[in-house]
């Protein structure tokens, strides 16, 4: 039994329900308990009543409802997977994307739909779960398209072996606790300009050496976690290509892809934005230690 909770956010959309059903899932797994948040949209006038309109109260109370409804359905969606699961609910205050990465602070997971209903509130979850994604202190989920299918395995992806501690050792607590394999996958561009540029650098002897030594040193990387989690199968793979395209793929047949969350940009051309947009399973963002 955990002390720490799983947090779930919702606004009431479809997506941000199946991140519930997902957050309670895994807390039944962990004897963890659930916290479900949801954070009104409020525009800055409508924080202070007082001084506006009636138009404006109403479209306030309007909000709040309809937070305080999200509230009370995804607890009962909760409620389903386990009559045992202790569920709590809590309204944020002040910005969504604020309001939401902080309230992962201290848990075990923050979990979070990748977006909303209706194109204003798409847009807004969606810009939370990429901020949250990006700058909690916790691990972050970001649930896509999720299915009942477990495939066994979990994807961790390696990028430089020197900063992929916190990445590797979340990915294999989860292997093992799922009774999974673990695939380790690092991908590195060949030939960014092109495809054909691509198989033709694959075809040259340079390129297949560095393939082999960089599949030497991932091996030689694992070979201390082996030891720590003996029960967990491994695997790896070294590719050649966009690293957020390579595991945005392995997301259809992986329970869980884990990656590692370090500073620095998290704009179009990141790894992290690539992978949350394009994933087609949960998606999880460690911090590094």
């Amino acid at each position: 039994m955990s002390g720490k909770p799983i947090v779930a956010a919702t606004d009431g959309s479809e997506e941000s329900l199946r991140a519930v059903d997902w957050a309670a899932r895994e807390a039944v797994l962990r004897g963890a308990p659930l916290r479900i948040v949801s954070a009104a949209t409020l525009l800055p006038r409508m924080m202070d009543r007082e001084d506006d309109g009636p138009d404006v109260g109403n479209v306030t109370d309007a909000l709040l409802e309809n937070r305080d409804r999200a509230l009370a359905q995804a607890a009962e969606r909760a409620a389903r997977i386990s009559a045992d699961l202790l569920v709590d609910t809590d309204h944020l205050s002040g910005a969504p994307a604020l309001a939401v990465t902080e309230s992962g602070s201290g848990a075990l997971l923050l979990v979070v739909g990748s977006r909303g209903t209706g194109a204003f509130t798409a847009l807004v979850l969606g810009s939370v779960s990429r901020y949250a994604a990006t700058h909690a202190s916790c691990p972050v989920v970001v649930v896509r398209d999720e299915t009942a299918a477990v495939h066994r395995q979990v994807a961790v992806g390696i990028g430089d072996p020197d900063t992929s501690a916190a990445a590797l050792s979340f990915a294999f607590e989860e292997a093992s606790l799922r009774r999974a394999s673990l695939l380790a996958v690092h991908a590195w561009n060949t030939a960014p300009s092109g495809t054909a540029r691509l198989y033709e650098a694959l075809a040259t002897p340079g390129t297949r050496a560095i393939q082999e030594r960089l599949a030497r040193k991932l091996a030689v990387l694992l070979v201390d976690w082996q030891a720590k989690y003996p029960d967990v199968p491994i695997s790896q793979d070294v590719v050649s290509g966009h690293p957020g395209r390579a595991l945005a793929g392995l997301s259809a047949r992986a329970d869980l892809v884990v990656i590692g969350r370090h500073p620095g940009p998290h704009g179009p051309g990141a790894v992290t934005h690539a992978v949350l947009n394009h994933a087609h399973g949960p998606v999880v963002t460690v911090p590094s230690a």
